[in-house]
């Protein structure tokens, strides 16, 4: 285990809502992005091998599902904690500074012998598409990782992200979560989704799942964002399925809408547009927004975020105020 937070919010005075309790469960990594305006676009014949590429730009992030959803609900003014593995590095001291300085809690995390997770990102400025080498080191790891820690930490929801296809782990979690009265909120990872049935029984348990238009198509058929919301919808109580550019569409049972993109912004970095949009809205609900008003506070965020380099440095707080979007009401 690692250091405590240096201090803990007892309440939002943003929105005079009271606070909730988050445990966020995944990475925890470091991200290193190479950004250039020309020389990472793809079969450009300038660069041959072993050549020396001058870029225009390097930027350290703190990256990985569980510290961006961490960050979003601690910027919220929630209690929020993250549960991870560390390695032992100077990349490990540095994200625990940064989540400290956050105000998320790390008093979850474990630091294990071996290499923090990293990943280095060829960023192409000029139209925001990337090429991603990671190495996960000991967040690969995840026998370690115990439920009887939501037990200490005692939370409202537990928030989860990819678990490298560890659906034993995944259901170790979910079950005690539902025994303790914790909602739970799940964006799977590749590595899940491709244990089609697994993630299919598991979802009655599931409180919110979000997923992109991709990601539902391994689950269930359809093409479209309204085919794929009616065929997935009867599995988990509320449904979110995004789409980019194209927005999003949403079900949580008693009401649905078909979401357009938040506002036309050209995007600098897409990394963390699917933790914005899933964080965000988890965000509005613990915030006190209604289910609709939630949706456009995720467009709103992830909208945000993308306009950044890095996953953090665009996550919104409480305090923002939202502009009207396209939002459309669906019968169900």
């Amino acid at each position: 285990m690692v250091g405590r937070i240096r201090s803990a919010k007892n309440s939002n005075p943003l929105l005079e809502q009271p606070i909730s309790r988050v445990v966020c469960l995944g990475h925890a990594t470091q991200e290193i992005y190479l950004v250039d305006h020309d020389d990472f676009i793809v079969k450009k014949d300038s660069i041959s091998v072993g050549e020396k590429v001058y870029i225009d730009q390097v930027s350290y992030q703190v990256g990985g599902g569980g510290t961006n959803a961490a960050v979003t609900f601690a910027r919220h003014g929630h209690q929020s904690i993250l549960i991870s593995n560390l390695g032992t590095d100077s990349a490990a001291e540095a994200i625990i500074d940064f989540l400290i300085d956050e105000n998320v809690d790390t008093s979850y995390l474990n630091q294990l012998d071996g290499q923090t997770g990293t990943s280095v990102i060829m960023l192409d400025s000029k139209t925001a598409s990337a090429t991603t080498m990671t190495c996960l080191g000991v967040a690969a790891k995840y026998k370690n990782l115990t439920a009887s820690d939501l037990s200490l930490a005692n939370p409202d929801w537990l928030y989860v992200t990819g678990l490298g296809g560890d659906m034993e782990k995944l259901l170790e979690f979910v079950e005690y979560a539902k025994e303790n009265q914790i909602q739970i909120m799940w964006s799977p990872g590749k590595e899940e989704l491709a244990q089609k049935k697994k993630v299919l029984g598991l979802l009655s348990d599931i409180d919110i799942l979000i997923l992109n238009q991709k990601e539902a198509k391994q689950l269930v058929q359809g093409e479209i964002l309204e085919e794929l919301l009616a065929r997935l919808s009867p599995y988990v109580k509320t449904l979110i399925i995004t789409d980019g550019a194209n927005g999003a569409i949403a079900t949580n049972g008693q009401e649905s809408y078909r979401l357009a993109q938040y506002e036309p912004k050209k995007p600098v970095d897409f990394s963390g547009a699917g933790d914005a949009f899933g964080a965000g809205f988890l965000a509005g609900i613990l915030d006190g927004l209604d289910f609709k008003n939630s949706l456009i506070a995720a467009a709103a965020n992830s909208t945000s975020v993308i306009s950044y380099i890095g996953p953090k440095t665009g996550i919104l707080s409480a305090n923002e105020k939202f502009h009207p979007m396209p939002i459309q009401k669906l019968e169900i």
